[in-house]
C-alpha cells in the first residue's frame, strides 16, 4: 500500500527521489545478520530522504536571500530620494557612520570577533581594506549624486556593465584567461560604450565610475581572506573617523540641514542608512553559500533591471532612442555572457561526473 516518505514523496516507500531504495524485507527464516543489514539499509534510506529535504530547504532559503539582496539594492534609489533635502556629503557621512555601528553590533551579537587581533600583524591587509573603503565611498557618492540629479537609469547601466568589466579586469590584473564567448561579450559591451560616447558626445561617466569603482573593489576583495560581514565591518570602521570629520564639516557649512523636514522623519531615515546598507550585504553572503554561483550570477541582474524600471517609468527620466540602442548592446553582451557561463558550468559538471 502506498505510503508517504519522510522527504514528501507520495508513493511506494521504495521510490524516494535522491535515495537508493532499501533492501527487500528479509524472509522470517533469514539470519539475524541479514535482518541487521536490512535495518541499516532502511536507516540509510531515511537519512538520505532527510538530507534531500534539507538540501531543498537550503536552496529555497538561498534564493530567498538572493532575492532580498538584489531586490533591496534595486529599490535603494527610492530610499535615497527621501533624503533629497540633505546635502549629499552629509548623507554619505551618516551612511558610513551608521553602517559601521550596525556591523559592529552585528559582529558582537554573532560573537564573530576572533579575527580582529590578527590584523595588528597585517598592515598590508589594513592598507588594502582602506583602499577598498575609499572605493566604496567614491561609489556611494557617485550613486547618491546620480539619484539626486535624476539619473537612476544611468546607474542601472553601470551595474549592467559591471560583470563584463570585472571579467576584463581579472584578465588584465590577475591573468585569468577569457573564453571565446566572454571575449565576444566584452567586445560587444565596449562597442556599446563607444556608440553611446560618440552619439551623445560624452562618456557615460556615471555608469563607468560605478562599474569601475566596484570592479577594482572586487579585485582587492579577492586578495583578502575575510567574510563579507568582516570585510565590510572593517571598511566602515576605518572610515569612521573621516566620516565624523565630514559630518562636522557639513554641519558647520549648512546647520539647517540637520533639522530640515524634522528629525522625526529624516532622523529615522538617516539612522536607517546603516541597516539598508547591511541587509543586502548579509543576505548576499548567505545566498552565496546556499545556491550555485551560476544562479547567483543570473539573479544579480534583478538590481539594475529594477533601477532601470524605476528611472524610466516611475521617475520619468528621459530615455532617448540613442540610449536604447546603446543599452541594447550591453543587454546583448550580458545575454551572451550569461548563456556562455551556463554552458561552461554544465560542461564542467558533466566532465566531473565522468570520474
Amino acid at each position: 500500500m502506498p505510503t508517504r516518505s519522510p522527504c514528501g514523496w507520495k508513493g511506494p516507500i521504495t521510490v524516494c527521489p535522491g535515495a537508493a531504495p532499501p533492501s527487500k524485507r528479509a524472509p522470517a527464516a533469514a539470519s539475524s545478520s541479514r535482518a541487521a543489514v536490512g535495518e541499516r539499509d532502511a536507516t540509510g534510506y531515511l537519512d538520505a530522504c532527510n538530507r534531500h529535504d534539507s538540501v531543498n530547504l537550503s536552496s529555497y532559503r538561498g534564493y530567498l536571500y538572493a532575492l532580498i539582496a538584489f531586490g533591496t539594492w534595486g529599490f535603494l534609489p527610492v530610499y535615497w530620494k527621501q533624503l533629497h533635502a540633505l546635502p549629499m556629503l552629509e548623507i554619505l557621512a551618516h551612511r558610513m557612520i551608521w553602517s559601521a555601528a550596525t556591523m559592529i553590533i552585528a559582529l558582537a551579537v554573532l560573537k564573530d570577533l576572533a579575527w580582529l587581533p590578527a590584523l595588528r600583524n597585517s598592515p598590508r591587509t589594513l592598507l588594502l581594506v582602506f583602499a577598498a573603503a575609499l572605493l566604496t565611498a567614491a561609489n556611494w557618492i557617485t550613486y547618491l549624486w546620480a539619484v539626486d540629479t535624476g539619473f537612476v537609469a544611468k546607474i542601472s547601466l553601470g551595474y549592467f556593465i559591471n560583470p563584463l568589466l570585472s571579467v576584463f579586469l581579472a584578465r588584465l590584473f590577475l591573468g585569468e584567461r577569457l573564453r571565446r564567448g566572454q571575449k565576444i561579450a566584452v567586445s560587444i559591451a565596449v562597442a556599446g560604450v563607444i556608440y553611446l560616447t560618440v552619439s551623445l558626445g560624452e562618456l557615460p561617466w556615471i555608469a563607468l565610475s560605478l562599474a569601475g569603482t566596484f570592479g577594482v573593489y572586487g579585485l582587492i576583495r579577492k586578495k583578502i581572506d575575510l567574510s563579507g560581514m568582516q570585510f565590510f565591518s572593517l571598511e566602515m570602521t576605518l572610515l569612521l573617523v573621516p566620516a565624523l570629520l565630514l559630518l562636522l564639516y557639513t554641519g558647520h557649512q549648512a546647520p539647517a540641514a540637520w533639522t530640515a523636514g524634522g528629525w522625526s522623519r529624516l532622523g529615522l531615515l538617516l539612522l536607517g542608512t546603516g541597516v539598508v546598507s547591511a541587509i543586502p550585504l548579509v543576505s548576499f553572503g548567505a545566498a552565496a553559500r546556499l545556491i550555485p554561483l551560476s544562479s547567483l550570477g543570473l539573479m544579480q541582474y534583478i538590481a539594475p533591471s529594477t533601477q532601470f524600471i524605476l528611472g524610466v517609468f516611475l521617475y520619468k527620466e528621459p530615455f532617448t532612442t540613442v540610449e536604447l540602442i546603446g543599452y541594447a548592446f550591453i543587454w546583448t553582451a550580458l545575454i551572451l555572457y550569461s548563456l556562455e557561463g551556463l554552458h561552461h558550468t554544465r560542461t564542467a559538471l558533466r566532465s566531473t561526473s565522468l570520474f
